[in-house]
C-alpha cells in the first residue's frame, strides 16, 4: 500500500486554568483563549500585561483519535511543530516529550489504535519553567533582552523584542496526521539543484525506513515461500524521467538543458516539478514531490567585498528584513504570505533576510519565494544573546539545523545560510564578556564549527556565514565597515540620518528608522483620549528602548517641534521616509562596492511603532512607496561627493541606458536660474557619476531654491534647506470612480511632501503613492481604490491629504 495520510487538524479540547473550552488545531493557547473569550485582545491598549499569566501556565490539548485507513505495517503520530516543552500520551502510553519548536516529531502508535478511538494527550509545560530550569541548570548567560529565551529551542521573539510584544505561546502549532504504511517509507529526501554551463545538475540523497528490518523481511517471506525483492526508486522532472532503478540513497543526475531560476530582475524565476517515487516492485510505497529550480550561488567575499552571484552574474542586493508576520505564527496562511511577500516583490526587493529570532518559516513562505523570483537568506535561530552550548541544547541545536537543512534544500529562493543575528558582533560589542556569565560558552562554536559543518556536509551548493555583521574573522572587527556584512545602527540610535553618508560599507545586512503606524492602526490599537505621543498606550506600543526620545532628535535636527499628534504623526512618517532614502541612495550609488541593502524591516507582527515599511495592521506605511522608488530597476540621486553634488544613474538593468540627463536650479516660483545637459551612456547593471556645476550650487544663493536632475522618467530633487513656509497653492479636484476616488492635486508653487492617507476615508483603503513633491505648476493624482462610495468630501477633511508646509504653520 501507498503511505497514507490521515489529518488530526481541526477541533480539539484545550485545559488549563479557565478550565476546558474548545481549541483549534493547528494552534496555540492565545488564539484558542481569544476566540473563547477567555482574555482581551492582547493588541488593544495596554491589553497585553493582562495576558502575561498564559505563558506562565501548563495547558493541554485533548481528542480522541483513531486510525481510519486500512491497515498497515506501521501507523505513526506526526507532529510538524510542537510550541514547546511538550509531553505525548495515547490511552495513558507516554510516546514521548519534545523541547524544540523548530523541528517535527514522529512517534509509532502501531498496534495502539487497533479497536476504536483512543485518548490523545499533548501536555505543554510553560516555556519559562524549561528555560529556567536550564538557566539554572547551565549557568546565566548576557542577554540583550532580560528573557531567558537563549534557553529554550523556541521563537525568541515570542518573548518580546524592541518591537514586539511579550506573549509567551503554546500549543500544537503547525499540522498533525496519522500515517500509515508499509513495507517501506522516503523519512527524508534532500535535494540540491544547481546551474552551470547551460545545464542543471541534481545531487539527490534519499533516505528510507523499512517496516522491518532487513533481516525480518526475509525471513518473512522465505517462510512465504516469496523471494525477497529489492525497492526501487524512480526520479521525475516535470514526468520526465531521470532515474529509474533500484533504490539508492545517493544520486548525481544530469536535468539536462534546463532553463534556470533567477532573481527578480534578472530572468524569469523557472520552476520544475520534481517527483521521487518508491516502489516495490510495480506497487508504489511513497512519493515525495516539490517545485525546485535549478541555479548556482556564491559570494563574492575577495578583498573584504561581499557580492552574491547568481548563475555567474554579480546581484545588487535589495532587501528586507523578515520577521514573523504574526506573533501567533499558527495563523499564518498560504493567501497571507503571498499577500506579504507580493507586496515585497511590488517594492522591488529582490531578497528576503529571515531573521535569526523569528521561525524557520512553513513550506508555503518559500515556495511562493520560488515563483516570485524573490532570493532568501536564512537565519539560523540565534539572536542578541549567548547561547549555551552543552546539553540538553547542543542536541537540539544539532538536529534543528540538520532537519530544517534538508527541509528547504529542494527551494531555489534560499540562497544563503546565517549562523546568527549580531551574537558575534555583541559579544564584544556589548562586553558580553565581562558581564555575569560572560565566562560560559555563549555560542562561538555554533556558528565557527558545528553549523558551518552542518551545511557543508548536508547542502554545499549555498554559501554559509558565521553570522551577521561579520567580517570573515576574528582579525577585523565583526561590524566593520571595510569586510562582509554590516548593520548600521549608530546612526538611528545616536546621530541625524544624514550621517549615513560617513560610511560605504561592502554590504549593508540591517539598518532603519522608526516610525508610528498608519493613524488608523494606532487609534485602532491605542484608545487613550487624548491621544498624545507620550499618552500610556502610544508608550506601550513603543517597545524601543528611549525610542519616542530618539524619533523627537530626529525630528528637531530637521523641523520644528510638531503642535499636534496629528502633526507628530506626519513628521516622523516623513523623517522615515528620508531617513531611508538618504542611506539606500547613498549606499547604492556606490555600487559595486556597496553590493546591496537589507533594509530593516519589512513587516510588523502587531500595531506597533517600528522601523517596519508594512505596519501590524497590513497597511503601507509612506515606507513602502518610498522603497519602491529605491529599489527601481532604472533611478536616479543627487548625492554629495568631494565638496561638491554629483548626479548617479543607477541602472540596475541587462541593457545599457542612454540619457540626456537635465540638472537646473529653480526658485520656489518655477523659474530656472541656470541648467545644464548632458548625455550619458550607463553601462548594464551598473552607475555612471555626473559632476554638478559649481554655478548650478553656488554658495549664497536662495536656499529656498531646489536643484531638479532629470532624466526621461526618472528624477531627483535637492533641497538647500528642509522645508519652507510658503503656502504651495494646492488644487484639488475629485472623480469619483467604480471602486474608489481619483484625486487631482495641482500646485501653484513648490509643494514639498504632499501626502494622502487613506486610511483616514475608510479603514480598507488604500492609495498608490505616499509622499510627493510637486514642482510649480505640475500635478499628481492619488489613487485611492479598495471601498466603492467614498464621499469625495472627505478628502478636504483635516490631515485626510496635506503637504510639509501645511503641515508646519498649523
Amino acid at each position: 500500500m501507498s503511505r497514507i495520510e490521515q489529518s488530526l487538524a481541526g477541533p480539539w479540547t484545550l485545559g488549563g486554568p479557565p478550565g476546558e473550552i474548545p481549541a483549534t488545531v493547528p494552534g496555540c493557547v492565545h488564539t484558542d483563549l481569544l476566540a473563547a473569550g477567555k482574555i482581551v485582545d492582547p493588541f488593544l491598549g495596554e491589553n497585553e500585561k493582562a495576558v502575561d499569566w498564559v505563558g506562565r501556565a501548563n495547558w493541554v490539548y485533548s481528542r480522541d483519535i483513531s486510525w481510519d485507513g486500512p491497515r498497515a505495517d506501521r501507523l505513526e503520530l506526526v507532529f510538524d511543530g510542537l510550541d514547546t516543552v511538550a509531553d505525548i500520551e495515547l490511552d495513558g502510553v507516554v510516546l514521548g516529550s519534545t523541547r524544540n519548536m523548530h523541528r517535527g516529531y514522529r512517534f509509532d502508535v502501531t498496534g495502539l489504535l487497533s479497536d476504536g478511538p483512543k485518548p490523545l494527550r499533548v501536555r505543554f509545560t510553560s516555556a519559562y519553567t524549561e528555560a529556567e530550569r536550564l538557566q539554572a541548570q547551565l549557568g546565566a548567560r548576557p542577554n540583550a533582552y532580560p528573557e531567558p529565551f537563549n534557553f529554550v529551542r523556541k521563537m525568541a521573539c515570542s518573548f518580546g523584542w524592541d518591537w514586539g510584544p511579550t506573549l509567551v505561546t503554546a500549543g500544537i502549532w503547525r499540522g498533525v496526521r496519522l500515517e500509515g504504511w508499509s513495507t517501506a517509507r522516503l523519512s527524508e529526501v534532500k535535494t540540491l539543484p544547481t546551474y552551470a554551463g547551460g545545464r542543471g545538475h541534481l545531487d539527490l540523497n534519499v533516505s528510507i525506513e523499512r517496516a522491518q528490518t532487513r533481516e525480518e523481511c526475509a525471513q518473512t517471506r522465505e517462510e512465504a515461500g516469496a523471494q525477497t525483492r529489492e525497492l526501487r526508486m524512480r526520479v521525475l522532472l516535470d514526468g520526465r524521467p531521470l532515474y529509474d532503478g533500484p533504490y539508492a540513497e545517493t544520486l548525481g543526475l544530469d536535468a539536462g538543458n534546463v532553463q534556470p531560476w533567477n532573481p527578480r530582475g534578472y530572468g524569469n524565476a523557472h520552476l520544475y516539478a520534481l517527483t521521487v517515487l518508491l516502489l516495490d516492485g510495480d506497487t508504489e510505497l511513497d512519493r515525495w514531490e516539490r517545485r525546485t529550480g535549478f541555479r548556482g550561488v556564491r559570494i563574492d567575499q575577495t578583498d573584504g567585498q561581499f557580492v552574491f552571484h547568481v548563475n555567474g552574474e554579480p546581484v545588487l542586493v535589495k532587501g528586507v528584513n523578515w520577521i514573523p508576520d504574526d506573533i501567533f505564527p499558527s495563523r499564518m496562511t498560504r493567501e497571507r504570505y503571498a499577500l506579504r511577500l507580493g507586496q515585497a516583490a511590488a517594492a522591488g526587493v529582490n531578497l528576503v533576510r529571515v531573521w535569526g529570532g523569528g521561525i524557520y518559516e512553513n513550506r508555503d513562505f518559500y515556495e511562493v519565494c520560488d515563483e516570485l523570483g524573490l532570493m532568501v537568506w536564512q537565519d539560523f535561530l540565534f539572536a542578541c544573546a549567548c547561547y549555551p552550548e552543552e546539553e540538553p541544547l547542543h542536541s537540539e541545536v544539532v538536529a534543528e539545523a540538520r532537519e530544517n537543512v534538508v527541509r528547504l534544500s529542494p527551494h531555489p529562493s534560499l540562497v544563503a545560510w546565517n549562523g546568527n543575528n549580531e551574537n558575534l558582533w555583541l559579544h564584544g560589542a556589548d562586553n558580553w564578556a565581562e558581564r555575569p556569565g560572560g565566562d560560559l560558552s555563549w555560542g562561538e562554536t555554533y556558528y565557527l564549527k558545528t553549523l558551518p559543518d552542518i551545511v557543508a556536509t548536508l547542502d554545499p551548493t549555498r554559501p554559509y556565514m558565521a553570522g551577521s555583521p561579520w567580517s570573515g574573522s576574528w582579525e577585523i572587527e565583526p561590524n566593520s565597515a571595510e569586510a562582509g556584512t554590516f548593520h548600521s545602527w549608530d546612526v538611528w540610535n545616536r546621530e541625524d540620518y544624514t550621517h549615513y553618508r560617513d560610511s560605504t560599507p561592502r554590504f549593508v545586512a540591517e539598518f532603519g528608522w522608526q516610525a508610528p503606524p498608519a493613524w488608523r492602526t494606532l487609534r485602532e490599537a491605542v484608545t487613550d483620549e487624548p491621544l498624545r505621543p507620550d499618552s500610556p498606550g502610544v508608550l506601550h506600543h513603543q517597545k524601543a528602548i528611549d525610542g519616542n526620545d530618539k524619533l523627537a532628535r530626529g525630528l528637531d535636527a530637521h523641523f520644528p517641534a510638531p503642535t499636534s499628534t496629528e502633526a507628530w504623526h506626519f513628521l516622523t512618517q516623513l523623517n522615515q521616509v528620508r531617513a531611508v532614502r538618504t542611506g539606500i541612495a547613498h549606499w547604492r550609488s556606490y555600487w559595486p562596492h556597496t553590493a546591496g541593502t537589507i533594509l530593516w524591516q519589512l513587516n510588523d507582527l502587531w500595531p506597533v511603532i517600528s522601523w517596519a515599511a508594512i505596519d501590524g495592521a497590513g497597511r503601507y506605511k509612506p515606507l513602502w512607496f518610498e522603497t519602491r522608488n529605491l529599489y527601481a530597476e532604472r533611478a536616479l540621486t543627487v548625492q554629495p561627493r568631494d565638496g561638491g553634488l554629483v548626479v548617479v544613474l543607477l541602472n540596475d538593468h541587462a541593457k545599457p541606458w542612454t540619457e540626456t540627463v537635465r540638472i537646473a536650479r529653480m526658485d520656489n516660483r518655477g523659474v530656472e536660474l541656470a541648467v545644464f545637459e548632458t548625455v550619458v551612456e550607463v553601462a548594464a547593471r551598473s552607475n555612471a557619476l555626473i559632476p554638478v556645476p559649481d554655478d548650478l550650487t553656488t554658495d549664497g544663493a536662495n536656499t529656498s531654491d531646489v536643484l531638479v536632475a532629470r532624466a526621461s522618467a526618472v528624477r531627483d530633487l535637492w533641497f538647500f534647506t528642509d522645508f519652507d513656509l510658503d503656502d504651495p497653492g494646492l488644487d484639488v479636484t475629485v472623480d469619483v470612480v467604480a471602486d474608489g476616488l481619483d484625486v487631482h492635486v495641482r500646485v501653484g508653487g513648490l509643494a514639498r511632501d504632499v501626502l494622502l492617507q487613506p486610511d483616514r476615508l475608510h479603514p480598507g483603503a488604500t492609495v498608490d503613492q505616499g509622499f510627493v513633491t510637486l514642482l510649480p505648476g505640475e500635478t499628481t493624482t492619488f489613487r485611492v481604490r479598495g471601498v466603492a462610495a467614498l464621499d469625495p468630501d472627505l478628502i478636504r477633511a483635516p490631515w485626510v491629504l496635506t503637504d510639509l508646509a501645511t503641515v508646519l504653520r498649523r
